[in-house]
């Protein structure tokens, strides 16, 4: 199948240091590749693929240096190129919100649009209900609750390549807290959680542009003596493995509705068990007291934290493998890659001969039967 992936240009493919969405189109167009798929990758020159890269810009937008820059512009500039190239592709894949809907409305059709943000914010049901004939991928089910009459045709949770994170069999005795300083992402909570405990926590956090006040005002003044509290800043992907891996668990203390959480099933492919708030995707990605601890107050993450030494990390690891990998993810994709095809009332023969290797004969691919 010829299959085009259409990704933000804000990080690099995969990011170098902080990025999600970025991060998951990275791991996909590998996978794709890796089952025997044509991939065209549109993104930044510094993307590192094994698809065929189609570079719009020269590098990703965060970490361009220069001083003046249009996201808009750049955005625009790689549809125009997409959209030059319509034709060459079976499928698709856009990663972009909503911003090609009006340039793509006639080749709907041949499109899947996942949606990696949080949905309940003012506009975009007016944007969704004008342009329903897109398809959409949700990457969790709680994600859709804010736009429920949506054209949702999936949900796909998000996958990561096991080799990538390296099991660790033993902790070394402390808390991780890995993400961005943001009052959503409640990393007070996690200070707390470690500080009542009286155990180590390690932060490897991004903190943006928009969250330095918050960071100045709420949180370094709760780092700032404690001597319980390490703050390492951002790390890289080359960086997880040792990070998350010492942990006795990651906290994921979140206060918003989380579309997904990669950093969940990194620490799930290090051994480690997560102790998340009850909010947003946690549920779907988390099974309590085998993976980690769902919570619903500080109390109850304060004991889930202190016990989550005594899981088992084989079975942690194991779930990730089944539910998790880069490998699964790429595979529901292709269901519903091979489900749009069927529905194109004339769809090619060449795409038709293309999906017979997908499925081989009794393999069962739903997600009921990875989990």
């Amino acid at each position: 199948m010829k299959i085009a992936q259409v990704t933000p240009l804000y990080e690099a493919v995969p990011p170098k240091l902080y990025g999600g969405t970025e991060r998951v189109v990275a791991h996909l167009t590998d996978a794709l590749m890796d089952l025997g798929h044509d991939v065209t990758l549109f993104a930044s020159a510094d993307a590192q693929t094994k698809a065929r890269l189609v570079p719009v810009r020269d590098q990703a937008i965060r970490l361009d240096p220069a001083s003046l820059k249009s996201d808009l512009a750049a955005h625009l500039s790689m549809l125009g190129e997409v959209l030059d190239r319509v034709d060459e592709f079976d499928v698709i894949h856009f990663h972009t919100d909503m911003i090609h809907f009006p340039l793509f409305r006639p080749y709907a059709d041949k499109t899947v649009t996942t949606l990696h943000g949080r949905l309940d914010m003012k506009d975009l049901p007016g944007v969704y209900a004008r342009w329903n004939e897109f398809g959409l991928i949700s990457i969790s089910d709680d994600q859709r609750k804010p736009l429920q009459f949506a054209n949702w045709t999936a949900t796909v949770h998000h996958g990561m390549p096991g080799e990538q994170y390296l099991f660790s069999p033993k902790s070394e005795g402390y808390l991780a807290f890995l993400g961005r300083i943001s009052p959503e992402k409640r990393p007070d909570r996690a200070i707390e959680i470690a500080t009542r405990l009286g155990k180590r926590l390690k932060m490897a956090a991004k903190v943006d542009a928009a969250d330095k006040r918050y960071w100045e005002e709420t949180i370094r003044p709760l780092i700032e003596g404690n001597p319980l509290i390490e703050f390492i800043g951002e790390i890289g992907d080359h960086q997880k493995s040792a990070f998350l891996g010492g942990a006795d668990a990651l906290l994921f203390p979140i206060d918003w509705p989380e579309p997904f959480g990669l950093v969940m099933i990194e620490a799930m492919a290090c051994g480690t068990p997560v102790v998340a708030f009850r909010c947003g995707s946690t549920p779907e990605i988390i099974e309590d007291g085998a993976t980690g601890f769902l919570v619903d107050t500080l109390e109850q993450a304060v004991a889930a934290a202190g016990r989550a030494h005594l899981l088992d990390r084989e079975t942690v690891r194991a779930r990730f493998d089944l539910r998790f990998s880069a490998t699964a993810m790429a595979r529901r994709y292709l269901d519903v890659y091979g489900d749009l095809l069927a529905r194109r009332p004339f769809a090619e023969a060449a795409s038709n001969d293309a999906m017979k290797p997908l499925r081989p004969l009794g393999e069962d691919r739903s997600f009921a039967a990875l989990a």
